[in-house]
């Protein structure tokens, strides 16, 4: 059956639409051409002819004359759109014309950071110049690195790598930085948060050794659609940046339908679960012979959707996801684009622009948590040409329900701003550190802030730095890069160490100091690549956990007692009723029980004590005071389920306005906040310093209150649900009617 009589089929089953909130068709785009630039090398023209492309698309030309003429170029066009041609043709003239000439570009993944060298060498081969072009990453073989570093014209390469490899032994890499002309970052959008906060550091760093070296290398970035685009870029990489977002892709007619699952528990509000619809759907697809790919937000859930549908499906059904060996992740790309593989069920590792072919469906097993996740997915099905459908399965949780049942939010609303926060003082300092170990810094340099100097001298005090004259010089042992991970904001990881087999320990992963009380405490189930880990003992002084295999039908979730404390008022704003304040704050954390809950029905069968010490973190917070006198109607308890109910909706629909994942922000309720004695609702930033979400949302204050106050009002359930304020156990019998009322005194006018 072909896609569009499969769709026309579905239209038309009343089982399926009844669940639909919104079918919503785009039409199909012409493309829109313009002709090569005169420069462009001929050899290329020649090249281009030959794959059948007499003209470029709007942006591709734009883009190439822009970096050609000089300029440090973002551009910002949907998935499939061509972009990879805005860099590899400015970059290949440049190096036929100039053979001195040296690239760097920069891929988030090495999945990624390969495809795209596998079209470079394909260029190469047709051009017949003598370009060289290789990967550098912790699977160069020893014996290609010497080569690489000294007659590599483009060298491909990831932030990781970088961070840990290239900038500490730059005297190793004199010939790439002194005639380092590029420097390309693709899926820009990818560094955000602490990652991107991280990346913008290594970036300063080498800028710096570049600066050393005497280049000035220009930036040629792209990046999914976010709103910010031209800021971001200009916030990551510290240079000013030329905007290309004149998209002249085509595209075919694309189905977009909103699927929200059938109630199954009406009192509760609790919803049949999104995973068995979405193998339900998914299913139906691939036996109809419709190339499939199946989204799903975690490695647990690729799993158990990937068991279900090789069930019934025992061929051509494959998953995809981080934790698989490369030469596993090479196979099934290579399927997918040769048709022999008909399903794959993937984490969002496929969401970023590795070449996968033409599929025809996407199945989104819950919200993505952002509009430009939710497009690069949907991007993945009809990418050349040809009809396709996606399907946007919602699971229980605030944040898909809102979406689900306001389509028209997603559909009109440009996508999220990509937040960093380059100057956050633990991620700064530890990027300071690594740039004096590679060059002494200079009196009256600045890296990026302008309390550099201070920041020298306070680590001249510890004695990690010599300050001698106007220079501070590395003193330090240690090797600092190899200490800080891009990944997280604390350096001190706790190591999950499996001990299943006897005499054959071997290390899993990590895990960020601040998330170890709650995910690796004693008797916590661990989930690693779809499979149960328990933790039998955790040192917590030598910051390892133990970990056994387990099969069993549940997982662990732990309780936080979170004590938060304003140290500075940064901003304040008083409204009437109420007053919205940012600032520095402390939390402190400790984890009282954990609850065992059950797989598929999410039903608690069980609890223990934790016994773990306190954790301190200073970071930025958001927060709402209620100063509105009706409050004093209120009882103690009704205060503390209203606050719960606002608290616990407003931080499920936050990331609606921000690039981030829900488990980015913390929360904490107080009836008597400890600086103000006031009802107060705290949303914070999970990591030291913060990474700019708390300042996002004070600007977005009325608009975040504005879309929790309609979701609540508009859920379904009698009194509270996981799809609004939370479960009944959390807010008490009357959590839903407690948190409208408190969330509409924040929107009032105070009465005269």
């Amino acid at each position: 059956m072909n896609i569009q009589m499969l769709i026309d089929q579905m239209k038309n089953r009343v089982d399926f639409r009844k669940h639909v909130t919104r079918w919503e068709v785009i039409p199909a785009r012409p493309a829109r051409y313009t002709p090569y630039p005169d420069q462009l090398h001929p050899d290329l023209v020649r090249v281009l002819q030959s794959r059948g492309i007499e003209q470029l698309y709007t942006h591709q030309g734009t883009a190439v004359e822009s970096v050609l003429a000089g300029d440090s170029v973002v551009t910002v066009t949907p998935t499939a759109s061509g972009k990879t041609l805005c860099y590899n043709l400015p970059v290949l003239h440049t190096v036929m014309e100039d053979p001195s000439t040296r690239a760097l570009y920069i891929f988030p993944t090495k999945a990624l950071a390969y495809d795209q060298l596998t079209e470079i060498h394909r260029w190469v081969e047709e051009l017949g110049h003598d370009i060289k072009a290789h990967t550098y990453d912790g699977d160069t073989p020893a014996s290609a690195r010497q080569a690489i570093r000294r007659a590599g014209h483009i060298v491909v390469t990831n932030p990781d790598m970088l961070h840990q490899a290239i900038l500490p032994h730059h005297t190793k890499w004199v010939k790439l930085f002194e005639n380092l002309r590029y420097i390309v970052i693709d899926e820009l959008h990818a560094y955000r948060g602490v990652f991107g906060s991280h990346f913008a550091n290594v970036l300063r760093r080498l800028r710096r050794i570049c600066r050393h070296y005497g280049s000035d290398p220009q930036f040629i970035c792209s990046s999914a659609t976010i709103a910010n685009a031209k800021e971001f870029a200009e916030k990551l990489t510290g240079v000013s940046m030329t905007l290309v977002d004149n998209n002249g892709a085509p595209a075919d007619e694309k189905h977009f339908v909103f699927y929200n699952p059938p109630v199954v528990n009406p009192a509760l509000g609790i919803r049949r679960s999104s995973v068995l619809e979405a193998r339900k759907l998914a299913e139906e697809l691939i036996k109809n012979d419709i190339q499939t790919i199946v989204f799903a937000r975690s490695r647990v859930r690729v799993e158990v959707l990937l068991t279900y549908l090789q069930d019934v499906l025992p061929q051509g059904v494959r998953g995809y996801r981080g934790g698989y060996l490369p030469t596993q992740r090479r196979e099934i790309e290579k399927g997918l684009r040769d048709g022999s593989i008909r399903g794959v069920v993937s984490t969002n590792a496929l969401e970023l622009g590795i070449d996968i072919g033409q599929l025809e469906a996407c199945v989104i097993c819950g919200y993505p948590g952002s509009i430009a996740s939710t497009w690069q997915q949907a991007g993945r099905a009809g990418r050349r040409q040809g009809k396709s459908l996606t399907v946007l399965i919602a699971s229980s949780n605030p944040l898909d329900q809102y979406v689900i049942e306001h389509p028209e939010y997603f559909l009109k609303q440009t996508p999220e701003h990509a937040l960093v926060q380059p100057d956050n003082l633990v991620i700064l300092v530890n990027h300071i550190k690594c740039a004096a170990y590679e060059l002494p810094f200079e009196e009256g340099e600045e890296f990026g802030v302008a309390t550099t100097g201070e920041i020298l001298d306070f680590l001249a005090e510890e004695r990690i730095l010599h300050r001698v004259g106007d220079r501070w010089y590395w003193m330090d042992q240690s090797f600092p890069a190899k200490e800080i991970s891009l990944r997280s904001a604390a350096q001190e990881n706790f190591v999950i160490i499996d001990i299943s087999q006897t005499g054959n320990h071997r290390v899993l992963g990590e895990v960020d100091r601040f998330s170890a009380p709650t995910l690796i405490h004693e008797e916590a189930i661990y989930l690693h690549e779809g499979v149960q880990y328990q933790v039998e003992k955790l040192d917590y002084e030598e910051k390892k956990a133990y970990v056994r295999q387990v099969n069993v039908d549940y997982y662990t979730d732990a309780n936080l007692a979170v004590q938060l404390r304003v140290l500075d008022i940064e901003r304040e704003q008083r409204e009437d009723g109420h007053a919205r304040s940012m600032g520095e704050v402390t939390v402190n954390a400790l984890v009282t029980l954990f609850k065992k809950i059950k797989f598929g029905t999410h039903e608690n069968i069980g609890s223990g004590p934790v016994h773990l010490p306190e954790e301190e973190m200073h970071t930025t917070a958001y927060w709402l005071t209620l100063e509105h006198p009706d409050v004093q109607d209120f009882s103690r308890e009704e205060l503390q389920s209203g606050l719960v109910g606002v608290s616990n909706v407003l931080s499920h629909l936050a990331p609606l306005y921000l690039m981030c994942d829900p488990r980015d922000l913390g929360v904490a309720a107080q009836v008597k906040a400890v600086h103000s004695k006031k009802p107060t609702v705290f949303l914070y930033d999970k990591y030291p310093g913060g990474v700019g979400l708390s300042e996002k949302l004070f600007d977005l204050h009325y608009e975040l209150l504005t879309t929790a106050h309609s979701h609540v009002e508009g859920c379904p359930c009698e009194d509270g649900c996981p799809s609004c304020v939370g479960p009944a156990e959390e807010t008490g019998g009357k959590g839903k009617r407690l948190t409208l009322a408190l969330l509409e005194m924040m929107m009032q006018p105070q009465p005269r």
